[in-house]
Protein backbone atom coordinates (compact mmCIF):
# COMPACT_ATOMS: atom_id res chain seq x y z
CA UNK A 1 0.00 0.00 0.00
CA UNK A 2 1.54 3.29 -0.63
CA UNK A 3 2.05 5.71 2.33
CA UNK A 4 1.12 9.49 1.79
CA UNK A 5 4.15 11.76 1.74
CA UNK A 6 4.16 13.25 5.54
CA UNK A 7 5.88 16.14 3.94
CA UNK A 8 3.68 17.53 1.68
CA UNK A 9 3.13 21.04 1.71
CA UNK A 10 1.78 23.00 -0.74
CA UNK A 11 2.59 26.86 0.08
CA UNK A 12 2.09 28.20 -3.29
CA UNK A 13 -0.04 26.00 -5.73
CA UNK A 14 0.18 26.36 -9.51
CA UNK A 15 -1.24 23.00 -10.81
CA UNK A 16 -2.85 20.13 -8.38
CA UNK A 17 -1.16 17.71 -5.69
CA UNK A 18 -1.70 14.07 -4.98
CA UNK A 19 -1.60 12.53 -1.38
CA UNK A 20 -2.54 8.77 -2.85
CA UNK A 21 -3.24 5.80 -0.04
CA UNK A 22 -3.84 2.13 -1.46
CA UNK A 23 -3.28 0.27 -3.95
CA UNK A 24 -1.37 0.43 -7.24
CA UNK A 25 -4.51 0.93 -9.22
CA UNK A 26 -5.38 4.14 -7.17
CA UNK A 27 -1.88 5.25 -7.88
CA UNK A 28 -2.00 4.29 -11.35
CA UNK A 29 -5.41 6.44 -11.37
CA UNK A 30 -3.95 9.25 -9.44
CA UNK A 31 -1.73 9.85 -12.61
CA UNK A 32 -4.57 9.97 -15.33
CA UNK A 33 -6.31 12.20 -12.72
CA UNK A 34 -2.98 14.68 -12.76
CA UNK A 35 -3.38 14.88 -16.48
CA UNK A 36 -7.33 15.37 -16.00
CA UNK A 37 -7.06 17.90 -13.49
CA UNK A 38 -4.36 20.03 -15.29
CA UNK A 39 -5.77 19.89 -18.53
CA UNK A 40 -8.63 21.55 -16.64
CA UNK A 41 -6.84 24.46 -15.05
CA UNK A 42 -7.60 23.29 -11.76
CA UNK A 43 -4.70 24.74 -9.71
CA UNK A 44 -4.06 25.79 -5.70
CA UNK A 45 -5.61 22.26 -4.96
CA UNK A 46 -5.14 19.30 -2.89
CA UNK A 47 -6.85 15.66 -3.84
CA UNK A 48 -6.94 13.26 -1.65
CA UNK A 49 -7.40 9.56 -3.39
CA UNK A 50 -8.63 7.15 -0.34
CA UNK A 51 -8.67 3.85 0.12
CA UNK A 52 -11.52 1.73 1.87
CA UNK A 53 -10.16 -1.70 1.90
CA UNK A 54 -9.91 -1.58 5.88
CA UNK A 55 -11.05 0.52 8.74
CA UNK A 56 -7.77 1.50 9.17
CA UNK A 57 -7.45 2.78 6.19
CA UNK A 58 -9.99 5.40 6.11
CA UNK A 59 -8.80 6.74 9.58
CA UNK A 60 -5.48 7.14 8.10
CA UNK A 61 -7.40 9.12 5.14
CA UNK A 62 -9.08 11.02 7.61
CA UNK A 63 -5.90 11.70 9.67
CA UNK A 64 -4.46 12.53 6.47
CA UNK A 65 -6.91 15.35 4.94
CA UNK A 66 -7.00 17.06 8.54
CA UNK A 67 -2.92 16.88 8.43
CA UNK A 68 -3.37 18.54 4.72
CA UNK A 69 -5.70 21.23 5.67
CA UNK A 70 -4.07 22.62 8.25
CA UNK A 71 -0.47 22.80 6.46
CA UNK A 72 -2.73 23.69 3.39
CA UNK A 73 -5.13 26.51 4.66
CA UNK A 74 -5.85 28.03 1.55
CA UNK A 75 -6.11 24.93 -0.57
CA UNK A 76 -9.06 23.85 -2.18
CA UNK A 77 -9.13 20.17 -0.58
CA UNK A 78 -10.84 17.50 -2.93
CA UNK A 79 -11.55 13.90 -1.48
CA UNK A 80 -11.84 10.90 -4.24
CA UNK A 81 -11.28 6.92 -4.19
CA UNK A 82 -12.84 3.69 -2.32
CA UNK A 83 -13.78 5.42 0.89
CA UNK A 84 -15.16 8.55 -0.57
CA UNK A 85 -17.49 6.48 -3.21
CA UNK A 86 -19.00 4.15 0.23
CA UNK A 87 -19.36 6.83 2.75
CA UNK A 88 -19.47 10.06 0.60
CA UNK A 89 -21.69 12.03 3.46
CA UNK A 90 -19.01 11.66 6.00
CA UNK A 91 -15.93 13.23 4.37
CA UNK A 92 -18.70 16.01 3.01
CA UNK A 93 -19.17 16.47 6.54
CA UNK A 94 -15.55 16.87 7.35
CA UNK A 95 -14.70 20.90 7.59
CA UNK A 96 -11.52 20.51 5.86
CA UNK A 97 -13.00 19.41 2.80
CA UNK A 98 -13.96 20.93 0.12
CA UNK A 99 -16.10 18.73 -2.83
CA UNK A 100 -16.22 15.06 -2.40
CA UNK A 101 -15.62 12.76 -5.88
CA UNK A 102 -16.81 9.27 -6.94
CA UNK A 103 -14.57 6.67 -8.29
CA UNK A 104 -16.27 7.18 -11.96
CA UNK A 105 -16.85 10.77 -11.93
CA UNK A 106 -13.16 11.25 -11.01
CA UNK A 107 -11.98 9.62 -14.54
CA UNK A 108 -14.50 12.07 -16.46
CA UNK A 109 -12.67 15.30 -17.93
CA UNK A 110 -16.37 17.18 -17.17
CA UNK A 111 -15.67 16.51 -13.14
CA UNK A 112 -12.52 18.59 -13.40
CA UNK A 113 -13.76 21.05 -15.75
CA UNK A 114 -16.72 21.43 -12.73
CA UNK A 115 -14.35 22.09 -10.29
CA UNK A 116 -11.82 24.44 -11.92
CA UNK A 117 -11.88 28.05 -10.61
CA UNK A 118 -13.18 29.52 -13.88
CA UNK A 119 -16.40 27.23 -13.86
CA UNK A 120 -19.34 29.38 -14.18
CA UNK A 121 -22.14 27.03 -13.22
CA UNK A 122 -22.16 25.97 -10.17
CA UNK A 123 -20.51 22.35 -8.72
CA UNK A 124 -22.35 20.75 -6.19
CA UNK A 125 -19.93 19.82 -2.66
CA UNK A 126 -20.70 15.87 -3.60
CA UNK A 127 -20.00 14.51 -7.35
CA UNK A 128 -20.74 10.52 -6.45
CA UNK A 129 -23.41 8.95 -8.22
CA UNK A 130 -24.56 4.73 -7.51
CA UNK A 131 -20.85 3.17 -9.17
CA UNK A 132 -23.43 0.13 -9.70
CA UNK A 133 -25.22 1.89 -12.34
CA UNK A 134 -21.75 1.89 -14.56
CA UNK A 135 -21.65 -0.10 -17.06
CA UNK A 136 -18.43 1.27 -19.05
CA UNK A 137 -15.15 0.91 -17.90
CA UNK A 138 -13.79 4.54 -17.73
CA UNK A 139 -12.38 5.90 -20.84
CA UNK A 140 -8.87 6.67 -19.35
CA UNK A 141 -5.33 4.32 -20.42
CA UNK A 142 -2.80 4.94 -18.45
CA UNK A 143 0.44 6.25 -20.39
CA UNK A 144 2.67 5.33 -17.48
CA UNK A 145 3.32 5.95 -14.01
CA UNK A 146 6.76 7.58 -13.21
CA UNK A 147 8.93 6.06 -15.65
CA UNK A 148 9.55 5.79 -19.07
CA UNK A 149 10.63 2.33 -18.79
CA UNK A 150 7.04 0.43 -18.03
CA UNK A 151 3.65 1.74 -19.01
CA UNK A 152 0.34 0.52 -17.40
CA UNK A 153 -2.96 -0.23 -18.79
CA UNK A 154 -6.50 -0.97 -16.76
CA UNK A 155 -8.13 -3.39 -18.73
CA UNK A 156 -10.93 -3.92 -15.96
CA UNK A 157 -12.73 -2.34 -13.33
CA UNK A 158 -15.12 -3.60 -10.39
CA UNK A 159 -15.64 -6.86 -8.98
CA UNK A 160 -19.03 -8.92 -9.45
CA UNK A 161 -18.29 -11.34 -6.53
CA UNK A 162 -18.67 -10.60 -2.66
CA UNK A 163 -15.70 -11.69 -0.66
CA UNK A 164 -16.77 -11.69 2.87
CA UNK A 165 -13.92 -8.77 4.13
CA UNK A 166 -14.24 -7.11 1.45
CA UNK A 167 -15.49 -3.39 0.56
CA UNK A 168 -14.05 -2.74 -2.44
CA UNK A 169 -17.53 -3.94 -5.32
CA UNK A 170 -19.26 -0.77 -3.49
CA UNK A 171 -16.20 1.32 -4.10
CA UNK A 172 -15.60 0.21 -7.40
CA UNK A 173 -18.83 -0.98 -9.14
CA UNK A 174 -19.70 -4.43 -10.71
CA UNK A 175 -16.64 -5.81 -13.06
CA UNK A 176 -16.57 -4.14 -16.80
CA UNK A 177 -13.65 -4.57 -19.61
CA UNK A 178 -12.51 -2.61 -22.08
CA UNK A 179 -12.70 -3.94 -25.58
CA UNK A 180 -9.79 -5.94 -26.91
CA UNK A 181 -9.04 -4.06 -29.96
CA UNK A 182 -9.29 -0.21 -27.78
CA UNK A 183 -6.37 -2.23 -25.78
CA UNK A 184 -4.18 -3.41 -28.41
CA UNK A 185 -4.58 0.23 -30.00
CA UNK A 186 -2.95 1.72 -26.98
CA UNK A 187 -0.50 -0.76 -26.49
CA UNK A 188 0.76 -0.34 -29.94
CA UNK A 189 1.26 3.04 -29.42
CA UNK A 190 3.01 2.42 -25.97
CA UNK A 191 5.29 0.42 -28.10
CA UNK A 192 6.03 2.72 -30.72
CA UNK A 193 6.66 5.60 -27.91
CA UNK A 194 9.39 3.49 -27.25
CA UNK A 195 7.77 1.33 -23.23
CA UNK A 196 9.42 -1.92 -23.33
CA UNK A 197 7.25 -2.82 -21.05
CA UNK A 198 3.44 -3.19 -20.45
CA UNK A 199 1.45 -4.08 -17.34
CA UNK A 200 -2.08 -5.18 -17.63
CA UNK A 201 -4.39 -4.27 -14.46
CA UNK A 202 -7.53 -4.53 -12.88
CA UNK A 203 -9.79 -4.73 -9.82
CA UNK A 204 -10.53 -8.41 -10.62
CA UNK A 205 -8.13 -9.04 -13.71
CA UNK A 206 -8.91 -12.27 -14.30
CA UNK A 207 -12.73 -11.65 -15.10
CA UNK A 208 -11.85 -9.41 -17.95
CA UNK A 209 -13.85 -10.01 -20.65
CA UNK A 210 -17.24 -12.00 -19.34
CA UNK A 211 -19.19 -8.46 -20.03
CA UNK A 212 -18.21 -8.49 -23.86
CA UNK A 213 -19.33 -10.10 -26.74
CA UNK A 214 -18.02 -13.51 -27.26
CA UNK A 215 -16.82 -13.50 -23.21
CA UNK A 216 -12.89 -14.11 -24.35
CA UNK A 217 -11.17 -14.51 -21.70
CA UNK A 218 -7.67 -12.55 -20.21
CA UNK A 219 -5.84 -15.44 -22.45
CA UNK A 220 -7.24 -14.50 -25.32
CA UNK A 221 -6.54 -10.80 -24.35
CA UNK A 222 -3.18 -11.81 -24.31
CA UNK A 223 -2.30 -13.70 -26.98
CA UNK A 224 -4.39 -11.12 -29.43
CA UNK A 225 -1.84 -8.41 -27.65
CA UNK A 226 1.48 -10.38 -27.97
CA UNK A 227 0.49 -11.59 -31.75
CA UNK A 228 -0.79 -8.11 -33.09
CA UNK A 229 2.01 -5.93 -31.24
CA UNK A 230 5.44 -7.58 -32.21
CA UNK A 231 7.16 -4.81 -30.75
CA UNK A 232 6.31 -5.00 -27.67
CA UNK A 233 9.63 -6.45 -25.88
CA UNK A 234 7.71 -7.73 -22.74
CA UNK A 235 4.09 -8.01 -21.12
CA UNK A 236 3.38 -8.27 -17.65
CA UNK A 237 0.03 -8.64 -16.13
CA UNK A 238 -0.64 -7.62 -12.24
CA UNK A 239 -2.48 -9.79 -9.68
CA UNK A 240 -5.20 -12.64 -10.26
CA UNK A 241 -7.12 -14.61 -9.36
CA UNK A 242 -5.92 -18.55 -10.57
CA UNK A 243 -9.13 -20.33 -9.96
CA UNK A 244 -9.96 -17.99 -13.05
CA UNK A 245 -6.68 -18.66 -15.01
CA UNK A 246 -8.07 -19.96 -18.09
CA UNK A 247 -6.14 -22.78 -20.72
CA UNK A 248 -5.30 -20.11 -22.78
CA UNK A 249 -3.27 -17.83 -20.50
CA UNK A 250 -1.79 -20.98 -19.72
CA UNK A 251 -0.76 -22.05 -22.42
CA UNK A 252 0.78 -18.32 -23.26
CA UNK A 253 2.39 -18.62 -20.05
CA UNK A 254 4.35 -21.60 -21.94
CA UNK A 255 4.72 -20.66 -25.11
CA UNK A 256 5.29 -17.32 -24.97
CA UNK A 257 9.01 -16.11 -23.72
CA UNK A 258 7.67 -12.25 -23.98
CA UNK A 259 5.00 -13.04 -21.26
CA UNK A 260 7.17 -12.39 -18.10
CA UNK A 261 6.80 -15.36 -15.54
CA UNK A 262 6.06 -13.87 -12.47
CA UNK A 263 2.41 -13.64 -11.27
CA UNK A 264 0.68 -12.03 -8.28
CA UNK A 265 -2.01 -14.20 -6.78
CA UNK A 266 -4.94 -13.55 -4.52
CA UNK A 267 -5.10 -16.84 -2.27
CA UNK A 268 -6.00 -14.94 0.84
CA UNK A 269 -5.78 -18.03 3.46
CA UNK A 270 -4.53 -21.35 3.45
CA UNK A 271 -7.24 -23.40 5.38
CA UNK A 272 -9.72 -24.55 3.77
CA UNK A 273 -12.08 -23.49 6.43
CA UNK A 274 -11.17 -19.86 6.48
CA UNK A 275 -11.53 -19.81 2.56
CA UNK A 276 -14.93 -20.83 2.83
CA UNK A 277 -15.94 -18.38 5.31
CA UNK A 278 -14.35 -15.27 3.01
CA UNK A 279 -16.13 -16.84 0.37
CA UNK A 280 -13.53 -17.70 -2.01
CA UNK A 281 -14.05 -19.42 -4.97
CA UNK A 282 -10.75 -21.86 -4.62
CA UNK A 283 -9.87 -24.04 -1.72
CA UNK A 284 -6.09 -25.02 -0.26
CA UNK A 285 -5.11 -27.66 -3.03
CA UNK A 286 -6.72 -25.51 -5.99
CA UNK A 287 -4.30 -23.26 -5.03
CA UNK A 288 -1.15 -25.60 -4.92
CA UNK A 289 -2.26 -27.28 -7.45
CA UNK A 290 -2.47 -23.98 -9.64
CA UNK A 291 1.44 -23.58 -8.66
CA UNK A 292 2.20 -26.80 -9.69
CA UNK A 293 0.83 -27.04 -13.29
CA UNK A 294 2.26 -23.01 -13.69
CA UNK A 295 5.71 -23.95 -12.68
CA UNK A 296 5.91 -27.19 -15.48
CA UNK A 297 4.38 -24.99 -17.97
CA UNK A 298 7.19 -22.66 -17.09
CA UNK A 299 9.74 -23.75 -14.89
CA UNK A 300 11.16 -20.52 -13.96
CA UNK A 301 8.04 -18.63 -12.57
CA UNK A 302 7.68 -16.78 -9.69
CA UNK A 303 4.88 -16.34 -7.34
CA UNK A 304 3.62 -13.07 -5.26
CA UNK A 305 0.65 -13.09 -3.30
CA UNK A 306 -2.02 -11.80 -0.95
CA UNK A 307 -2.52 -13.82 2.67
CA UNK A 308 -4.48 -12.60 5.48
CA UNK A 309 -3.58 -13.01 8.78
CA UNK A 310 -6.20 -13.37 11.77
CA UNK A 311 -9.70 -13.43 9.24
CA UNK A 312 -13.09 -13.97 12.18
CA UNK A 313 -12.63 -17.55 13.56
CA UNK A 314 -9.32 -18.78 12.27
CA UNK A 315 -7.46 -20.98 15.05
CA UNK A 316 -3.92 -21.43 15.50
CA UNK A 317 -4.25 -24.70 13.04
CA UNK A 318 -5.92 -22.77 10.12
CA UNK A 319 -3.46 -20.24 10.64
CA UNK A 320 -0.34 -23.16 10.42
CA UNK A 321 -1.90 -24.00 7.04
CA UNK A 322 -1.93 -20.32 5.74
CA UNK A 323 1.98 -20.61 6.91
CA UNK A 324 2.29 -24.35 5.27
CA UNK A 325 1.34 -22.43 1.69
CA UNK A 326 4.03 -20.61 1.49
CA UNK A 327 6.24 -23.22 0.81
CA UNK A 328 3.91 -25.53 -0.95
CA UNK A 329 3.18 -23.09 -3.26
CA UNK A 330 6.80 -22.17 -3.73
CA UNK A 331 5.53 -18.22 -2.95
CA UNK A 332 8.14 -15.35 -2.86
CA UNK A 333 6.86 -12.01 -2.59
CA UNK A 334 4.06 -12.11 0.21
CA UNK A 335 1.60 -9.19 0.74
CA UNK A 336 0.95 -9.52 4.08
CA UNK A 337 -2.27 -8.15 5.56
CA UNK A 338 -3.03 -8.03 9.30
CA UNK A 339 -7.30 -8.74 9.59
CA UNK A 340 -8.99 -5.12 10.35
CA UNK A 341 -13.05 -5.56 10.34
CA UNK A 342 -14.43 -3.44 7.66
CA UNK A 343 -17.87 -1.96 8.37
CA UNK A 344 -20.26 -2.79 6.44
CA UNK A 345 -19.37 -6.67 5.31
CA UNK A 346 -20.04 -9.85 6.95
CA UNK A 347 -16.70 -10.87 8.33
CA UNK A 348 -17.24 -7.87 10.52
CA UNK A 349 -19.68 -9.18 12.24
CA UNK A 350 -17.71 -12.43 12.72
CA UNK A 351 -15.95 -13.76 15.63
CA UNK A 352 -12.41 -12.22 15.47
CA UNK A 353 -9.47 -12.97 17.17
CA UNK A 354 -7.55 -11.72 19.42
CA UNK A 355 -5.33 -8.39 18.48
CA UNK A 356 -2.00 -9.54 19.33
CA UNK A 357 -2.54 -13.10 17.81
CA UNK A 358 -2.95 -11.25 14.60
CA UNK A 359 0.12 -9.21 14.63
CA UNK A 360 2.24 -12.50 15.82
CA UNK A 361 0.87 -14.59 12.72
CA UNK A 362 1.38 -11.42 10.41
CA UNK A 363 4.84 -11.35 11.67
CA UNK A 364 5.48 -14.98 11.26
CA UNK A 365 4.21 -14.91 7.41
CA UNK A 366 5.93 -11.70 6.86
CA UNK A 367 9.56 -13.91 8.05
CA UNK A 368 8.48 -16.44 6.10
CA UNK A 369 7.81 -14.57 3.21
CA UNK A 370 11.14 -12.49 3.65
CA UNK A 371 13.27 -16.24 4.03
CA UNK A 372 11.52 -16.93 0.77
CA UNK A 373 12.66 -13.54 -0.69
CA UNK A 374 16.36 -14.34 0.25
CA UNK A 375 16.18 -18.16 -1.33
CA UNK A 376 15.22 -16.93 -4.28
CA UNK A 377 17.97 -13.65 -4.36
CA UNK A 378 20.87 -16.00 -3.48
CA UNK A 379 20.02 -18.56 -5.98
CA UNK A 380 19.87 -15.67 -9.22
CA UNK A 381 24.12 -14.83 -7.86
CA UNK A 382 25.72 -15.58 -11.36
CA UNK A 383 22.75 -16.06 -13.20
CA UNK A 384 22.48 -13.55 -16.49
CA UNK A 385 19.10 -11.85 -16.81
CA UNK A 386 17.36 -9.33 -18.84
CA UNK A 387 17.02 -6.28 -16.71
CA UNK A 388 14.89 -3.59 -17.44
CA UNK A 389 16.04 -0.20 -16.48
CA UNK A 390 13.90 2.24 -14.27
CA UNK A 391 16.80 4.35 -13.28
CA UNK A 392 20.34 5.32 -14.42
CA UNK A 393 21.61 2.07 -12.00
CA UNK A 394 18.24 0.37 -10.48
CA UNK A 395 16.37 -2.08 -12.60
CA UNK A 396 14.34 -5.17 -12.52
CA UNK A 397 14.92 -9.00 -13.85
CA UNK A 398 12.07 -10.73 -15.74
CA UNK A 399 10.92 -12.42 -12.33
CA UNK A 400 10.56 -8.32 -10.64
CA UNK A 401 13.71 -8.60 -8.59
CA UNK A 402 15.11 -5.45 -8.39
CA UNK A 403 18.79 -4.92 -9.42
CA UNK A 404 21.45 -2.25 -8.74
CA UNK A 405 23.90 -1.17 -10.57
CA UNK A 406 27.52 -0.56 -9.68
CA UNK A 407 27.66 2.01 -13.11
CA UNK A 408 24.82 3.71 -15.21
CA UNK A 409 22.80 1.90 -17.63
CA UNK A 410 20.70 3.84 -20.13
CA UNK A 411 16.79 4.50 -18.61
CA UNK A 412 13.85 2.75 -20.55
CA UNK A 413 16.65 -0.22 -21.85
CA UNK A 414 16.75 -3.78 -21.19
CA UNK A 415 20.09 -5.01 -20.57
CA UNK A 416 21.85 -8.19 -20.41
CA UNK A 417 23.63 -8.41 -16.75
CA UNK A 418 25.21 -11.29 -14.68
CA UNK A 419 24.16 -10.73 -10.96
CA UNK A 420 27.61 -10.86 -9.01
CA UNK A 421 25.93 -10.36 -5.26
CA UNK A 422 22.83 -9.26 -3.46
CA UNK A 423 22.61 -6.45 -1.47
CA UNK A 424 19.56 -7.12 1.17
CA UNK A 425 16.68 -7.79 -0.73
CA UNK A 426 18.09 -6.53 -4.19
CA UNK A 427 20.17 -8.24 -6.59
CA UNK A 428 23.22 -6.50 -7.52
CA UNK A 429 25.73 -6.20 -10.47
CA UNK A 430 29.11 -4.83 -10.44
Amino acid sequence: MNAPDPKLKLPNLSAPVFSTHGCRLNAYETEAMKRLATEAGLGDAVIVNTCAVTSEAVRKARQDIRRLRRDNPSARLIVTGCAAQTDPDSFAAMDEVDHVVGNSEKMAPATWARLAPDFTGETERVLVDDIMSVRETASHLIDGFGTRSRAYVQVQNGCDHRCTFCIIPYGRGNSRSVPAGVVVDQIRRLAAEGFNEVVLTGVDLTSWGADLPGTPRLGDLVRRILKLVPDLPRLRISSIDSIEADPALMAALAEEERLMPHLHLSLQAGADMVLKRMKRRHLRGDAIAFCQEARRLRPDMTFGADIIAGFPTETAEMFADSLRLVEECGLTWLHVFPYSPRPGTPAAKMPQVDGRAIRDRAARLRAAGAAAVSAHLDAQVGRTHRVLMESDRMGRTEHFAEVRFASDRPVGQIVEARVTGRDGDALTVA
